[in-house]
């Protein structure tokens, strides 16, 4: 045993003997707590570290990587009490104290996402001893995020008789949580979860496409994975070389001619990467996107649509605050940071200037363009794999110009529905007669909205 737990054991035995005195052993909760720090309650110091919600899994992991570390003094122990969530933890502890309304209790447990299948349990409201770096006796207190209530941040409390102690337990297990975070190399999106409870991060599977999956011209995606997977294999002596490794891709074109599919090649083809995806409303989450880029590189954040934020100012007087809040997210990530914006568009002609040509924010923009024979005759193919495909695709080359891949993945649909239909009992078999069947739906004058919905631009 070392002084420092040798001076700690007397103090406790010092602090039972007074307490018995002054008849502070009331309460069995404040005996856990008092009794392990050898002090009094009013002597009893909390240093707090507050994170977002969505790091619930990283705090519990943290603090048991620490107790690995230092040990368990006193197992972990909860309270037992009405209005906890209303009251903080040195608040429920005087109460306690004075009132008797707390008192000791079992550990309260959530379960939290930590991957798109997979969860774990953590501990909702509960303390345990340990010890400190330097040895000294100290309680940690975690206490998940309860947003129902206005609790939208989950908290480690840490409990001890002076403030340099408690900070340094409290910097550890931060150190801790940078060693063993669950989130890098993981696919996340912002938004309302679904998932689990996890109300503003979701875990989504990383999506695997080959090669041959991705039809684009000749060239395009050799020059979209050298600006990406190229300075991420590179990056060392790119930085060796005075190069900087951050980097902004614009992917315009039509809508429906595969740059989201892109995207989707490219989170495969960065398996280690950790990917941040915004869309839509969660756009506004887009400052929260770079400080969790920067923290887990390498590092992708996909934003789609971003249009929808960075319109051009002659469209109209007013600015959107977000396109402000993206430049100022692209500016604050370091030249040195292996981080890439990847930004998708369907009308790069309306995006702010300062966003497009501005150097150091988009430095690389690709058009994926509708699809030209070649490539529409490849992407039947493609669309074709897992069934039997005998029609003639000439035809359908030549009649489908100016439509996109979405368009002709719905075309292979069709047809193979309609071929089911006449010949329910057997393998699919799309031959002339169902592709060229589901080609007049899809042309006909009546199809004219689900046409501009696949992006096709092709008369009828």
């Amino acid at each position: 045993m070392g002084s420092a737990e040798l001076a700690a054991d007397l103090a406790r035995i010092v602090h039972a003997a007074a307490g018995e005195v002054a008849g502070e052993r009331g309460s069995e909760l404040i005996e856990r707590v008092t009794g392990h720090l050898g002090a009094p309650l009013s002597d009893v110091v909390v240093v707090t570290r507050n994170w977002a919600m969505w790091e619930h899994a990283n705090i519990q992991r943290s603090v048991d990587a620490y107790l690995a570390e230092h040990g368990t003094a006193v197992d972990w122990f909860g309270i037992a009490g009405g209005q906890r969530t209303h009251e903080d933890l040195i608040g429920m502890l005087a109460i306690a104290r004075k009132q008797g309304m707390y008192e000791l209790g079992s550990v309260d447990y959530t379960t939290t996402a930590i991957g798109p299948d997979t969860a774990t349990e953590a501990v909702q409201l509960g303390l345990v001893g340990t010890y400190a770096p330097g040895g000294e006796p100290v309680l940690l207190a975690v206490r998940g995020a309860n947003p129902q209530w206005g609790q939208e941040q989950c908290r480690l409390e840490v409990l001890a008789t002076s403030r340099v102690i408690a900070t340094g337990a409290r910097d550890r297990v931060e150190r801790l949580m940078v060693e063993h975070d669950l989130l890098r190399g993981q696919v996340l999106a912002f938004g309302t979860s679904e998932n689990r409870g996890n109300e503003l991060l979701t875990f989504l599977p990383r999506p695997r496409l080959r090669g041959d999956e991705v039809v684009l011209p000749d060239g395009v995606l050799d020059a979209i994975e050298r600006h990406t997977i190229g300075i991420a294999r590179h990056g060392e002596r790119l930085l060796a070389a005075g190069q900087h490794l951050k980097r902004g891709l614009l992917l315009h074109g039509p809508p429906g001619t595969g740059k989201t599919h892109t995207v989707r090649y490219l989170m495969g083809r960065l398996p280690e990467t950790t990917v941040v995806i915004l869309t839509g409303t969660a756009m506004r989450f887009v400052a929260k996107a770079a400080e969790l880029a920067r923290r887990l590189q390498p590092s992708v954040v996909v934003l789609e649509d971003v249009d929808l934020i960075a319109q051009d100012r002659s469209y109209g007087p007013q600015v959107q605050p977000l396109l402000f809040t993206l430049l100022d997210a692209m500016d604050g990530v370091g030249g040195d940071a292996d981080v890439t914006f990847l930004l998708t568009t369907n009308r790069a002609s309306e995006l702010e200037r300062a966003l497009a040509d501005r150097p150091g924010r988009v430095d690389l923009a690709v058009e994926i363009p509708l699809p030209d024979a070649a490539g529409r005759e490849a992407l039947l193919r493609l669309y074709a794999r897992g069934l039997k495909l005998t029609a003639d695709l000439a035809p359908v080359v030549a009649a489908t110009e100016g439509v996109t891949a979405s368009f002709a993945k719905e075309l292979l649909r069709r047809a193979s529905l309609l071929a089911l239909a006449a010949r329910p009992e057997e393998d699919v078999v799309v031959g002339d007669e169902e592709l060229s069947a589901a080609l007049r739906e899809m042309q006909d004058a009546r199809s004219a909205l689900t046409r501009s919905l696949l992006g096709s631009s092709a008369p009828q």
